[in-house]
């Protein structure tokens, strides 16, 4: 799986993510984290409003208040 490009790239102030042993939600100054993700939705909050992207399956990283996604969509 390689990246093609970058779909969404802004502050939220959470995010949903489906993990393949259970749905999390990542909040600011979460752990660091890497795991590997599974088919389902990416749901963010940026500016109050919720958003999401359907994915079939990937990898996040969570540091530093930052949450790096590459996925298959």
């Amino acid at each position: 799986m390689t990246p093609e490009k970058i779909l969404v790239e802004k502050a939220v102030s959470k995010v949903s993510l489906p993990g393949s042993r259970s749905p999390f939600m990542v909040l600011r100054n979460h752990a660091p984290l890497i795991t590997s993700l599974d088919k389902g939705h990416v749901k963010y909050v940026s500016e109050g409003t919720e958003e999401s992207m359907s994915i079939a399956s990937g990898f996040v990283e969570v540091k530093d208040n930052i949450v790096t996604v590459c996925a298959e969509v």
